[in-house]
């Protein structure tokens, strides 16, 4: 007779995932992650997603993870499996989404143990510890009754305060290895959310000083900032933005908070964001931070230059992330540690009336400011017919209500945020902080399966999708209908703009002269069975990508544009974010500029 309590510890964690409501994981087989593998493969209530390399698994857990708010949860095995995660491990802890990573390992009685040597077991790898700095928590499985403890430690740790990836690591024989349900024991997360005492002002502490500033200011921003979505209070802070009638400018993690014709969007801001935007913030008398960082990227450098003359408050849960400013000299006024979903639930029982004003002279100097930089940096842009701004220009136009759109690093996403005119059910994808290049196409795929009922779309450059077109099989063995959009610019546009900065133009390693090659790219789609479309020049370009949307298939559009087009504006090191290059004429500047400006002319 079978011990119904008796359970082959891999199917144990085949249902763990499942019951997390998780339809699909994704691995690449390896002789130390078969049986993980296969309890997922013979468990009808949860699927397996191949893909060509493990970091791409990772990847796609993350886009799984950030399209649904759920655990992304991928599988490598021992030794260069495991390693091959690490890019897309950094994808999630960076950006904070909570995966699962779940590595074979090799047997107990196979390990270097104290032996003081490099390896015994075939592909043996110290994967945990490798992982430990770059993970919220680490583990490997020594016993099988640690199991579910384990795993329901990770699974609480991946997902409370500031999520982020946890990895375990389960040996080969132990996955094999038969488990009494009945002694598993489970883990009780401990009750302190936030470290003991709290360094920093609760919101409801302070909530007069902030309402004092608010009062005060005649030229307010919110910023807006990827911990909106993390915390799923996206309609609370417009709701709270409107309340207020200020302005919302957004990092690239919250592009796409507010549609592009919302009354307060003023659009995103930083060192590769839009001009117009970073006046408003650079010359805002109050800068209110809800779910940023605000790294380096969005304050500029040096930091101090950040909104210098304005009250700031930050809220973030993260007490570290509070901590910095003062370390990089960035004053801020009120520091806040809270998430936001209790910062808006305590503000819903509030009456904010008190607190709205018109502001019209500032919002209609912000769109003043819109007009004229605008003009400015489109007459400073490629001279050519179809440049990356007017692809995007098309490509807004085009795009389907609801689509899901994952972008990739480099000027594919700096050419995108500066540009696209973002629908009010439009989301927007990017790995913000680790910037992959090759993130976004296996990004997509589990964004795929994570929303299939939604238009996928993957904006791309051509050094970007050499790093995962392996890829493409993979969407051609599902059927993916994903529209892959490829700046096609025969090299990296980005690294060759930082060398006309500061390496005399020399384009070592970023283009054909300096090493490298692009392969035919109608061939490489008809390789892998894609549809495939060219787009050279504006004629008739908004009508193909109309076309491109009917049908329901992966496609290839190969858009040939400029090797020399550039990002225009951007900030050059050195500078404050409101003095982009190219440069406004200085009497242009002076008289837009509110704040007093910086004497750079000794750190450029």
């Amino acid at each position: 007779m079978v011990d119904q309590h008796l359970v082959k510890l891999s199917d144990y964690v085949a249902q763990f995932i499942a019951s997390l409501d998780i339809k699909f994981v994704f691995a690449i087989s390896g002789g130390a992650s078969l049986h993980l593998i296969h309890s997922i493969g013979d468990n009808p209530n949860i699927d397996y997603i191949c893909t060509h390399h493990e970091q791409s698994a990772a990847m796609a857990a993350d886009g799984y993870a950030r399209t649904t708010g759920k655990l992304g949860v991928a599988i490598a095995t021992s030794g260069p499996g495991a390693t091959n995660l690490i890019t897309g491990i950094c994808c999630s802890f960076y950006d904070s989404v909570p995966i699962l990573l779940l590595t074979g390992q090799v047997s107990t009685f196979r390990m270097t143990g104290n032996t003081g040597v490099r390896q015994v077991g075939f592909q043996e790898t110290p994967i945990v510890e490798i992982c430990q700095s770059i993970t919220k928590y680490a583990v490997q499985i020594k016993e099988p009754e640690q199991i579910r403890y384990e795993l329901e430690k990770a699974i609480h740790i991946a997902r409370t305060n500031r999520p982020g990836p946890v990895l375990v690591d389960i040996p080969d024989n132990l996955q094999r290895s038969q488990i009494d349900l009945s002694s598993l024991k489970g883990y009780t997360p401990e009750t302190l959310e936030f470290a003991n005492p709290r360094k920093f002002s609760c919101f409801s502490e302070v909530l007069s000083q902030v309402s004092k500033l608010i009062l005060e200011a005649s030229r307010p921003v919110l910023v807006g900032g990827w911990g909106i979505h993390l915390s799923n209070t996206e309609a609370s802070f417009v709701k709270f933005a409107e309340a207020l009638n200020i302005p919302v400018a957004l990092t690239w993690g919250a592009a796409d908070l507010l549609p592009e014709s919302h009354p307060l969007y003023i659009g995103t801001f930083g060192t590769h964001g839009m001009r117009h935007a970073n006046f408003a913030v650079q010359n805002a008398d109050l800068v209110l931070s809800f779910g940023s960082r605000l790294d380096t990227k969005s304050t500029g450098s040096p930091v101090s230059s950040f909104s210098r003359d304005a009250k700031k408050v930050v809220i973030d849960i993260d007490e570290n992330e509070l901590s910095k400013f003062s370390t990089f000299g960035l004053e801020i006024d009120i520091l806040i540690q809270d998430d936001l979903s209790n910062l808006f639930e305590f503000i819903k029982s509030k009456d904010l009336s008190y607190l709205f004003c018109h502001r019209q002279n500032w919002i209609q100097q912000i769109h003043q400011w819109k007009e004229v930089f605008s003009s400015f940096d489109r007459s400073n842009s490629a001279k050519t017919d179809l440049d990356p701004y007017r692809f995007i220009d098309c490509l807004s136009l085009a795009l389907p209500e609801s689509s899901r759109i994952f972008i990739d690093t480099g000027c594919a996403i700096a050419w995108t945020m500066q540009r696209l005119k973002i629908g009010s059910d439009q989301r927007i994808f990017h790995d913000f902080n680790n910037t992959a290049m090759g993130w976004a196409l296996p990004a997509a795929i589990g964004g795929y399966f994570a929303e299939p009922d939604h238009p996928i779309v993957c904006i791309v450059g051509d050094g970007s999708l050499m790093m995962s077109m392996h890829e493409l099989a993979t969407i051609k063995h599902h059927h993916i209908p994903v529209k892959i959009f490829l700046f096609n610019n025969s090299g990296y546009s980005m690294i060759k703009q930082t060398q006309e900065q500061w390496l005399d133009s020399k384009y070592y390693a970023s283009s054909y002269e300096g090493g490298l090659s692009f392969p035919d790219y109608k061939s490489l789609a008809h390789a892998f069975g894609l549809d495939y479309l060219e787009v050279s020049s504006l004629k008739d370009c908004t009508n193909k990508l109309l076309n491109a949307f009917i049908s329901n298939t992966a496609l290839l559009c190969n858009v040939i544009i400029p090797s020399d087009a550039r990002v225009v504006p951007q900030v050059k090191f050195g500078r404050p974010n409101e003095d982009m290059e190219p440069l406004l004429p200085r009497d242009i500047f002076l008289e837009n500029m509110i704040t007093d400006p910086l004497d750079v002319s000794k750190s450029v």
